[in-house]
């Protein structure tokens, strides 16, 4: 499987976001690690952890895989196992955490594939999952990159299995929000330009991180969310 990735170069350098994104979830990210749809590897570094035993990086695009190793630093994630293919590669396997980093968005069944990872997942292990929020802010942007939708708090609820217990549920950068709102409207850019990713990463995101837990992360431009499969 092909897939362009022009992107995932462009918000490699959006560290500030990473950043803010990682401090939310690593306290779910544990034990041995799957990450679906790696792309080019560059969240890694911000989501590993004294908790973490191994990192296997998952992505359909071999190209893309195989930059991987030119794009982390951890001497750990040196090591990590990589495969290309999808969830059904890893069937059998077993799981601590499940990471889908800005990846759902892109599967057309995002349902069966969430049902695929729980299976995945020990108990006591946690499905994480990062997705672009609100469609009223989907863009040409978003079509340009092969997104089917975004996500609000409910319609990724819906998305996960229903045994699944929820233990974080929440949007980010609402700064952000706005930003998009105001491309989508004025702008109408097909895609972001190195000047703008670097505007919004070093002046928007740091207004975000203050202001979100103001507004009790009502609204943001992205959405994460934690399920956790019971024990027993």
């Amino acid at each position: 499987m092909r897939y362009p990735g022009h992107e995932l170069h462009l918000f490699r350098e959006a560290l500030n976001w990473k950043r803010y994104f990682a401090k939310e979830l690593l306290p779910h990210i544990h034990g041995d690690v799957l990450e679906v749809g790696c792309g080019i590897g560059a969240n890694a570094d911000h989501l590993i952890n004294a908790a973490v035993k191994s990192w296997t990086f998952l992505e359909p695009d071999a190209e893309l895989l195989g930059q991987v190793p030119d794009t982390i630093a951890s001497p750990m994630l040196l090591g990590a196992e990589r495969i290309a293919g999808t969830i059904a590669a890893v069937q059998g396997r077993d799981f601590d955490s499940v990471l889908y980093i800005d990846v759902i968005e892109h599967i057309r069944d995002a349902r069966t594939e969430l049902e695929q990872a729980y299976r995945a997942l020990r108990p006591g292990g946690h499905v994480v999952i990062l997705v672009p929020a609100f469609n009223a802010l989907f863009s040409p942007f978003d079509r340009a990159i092969g997104h089917y939708r975004r996500y609000t708090k409910s319609s990724l609820r819906q998305e996960l299995p229903a045994e699944a217990q929820l233990v974080r549920l929440r949007y980010l950068d609402s700064m952000g929000a706005m930003l998009s709102l105001g491309n989508k409207v004025l702008l109408r850019s097909a895609a972001p330009t190195a000047a703008q990713m670097r505007f919004w990463d070093r002046r928007i995101v740091p207004v975000s991180r203050l202001l979100d837990p103001v507004i009790a992360h009502g609204v943001g431009r992205s959405l994460i969310a934690v399920a956790r499969k019971p024990l027993g």
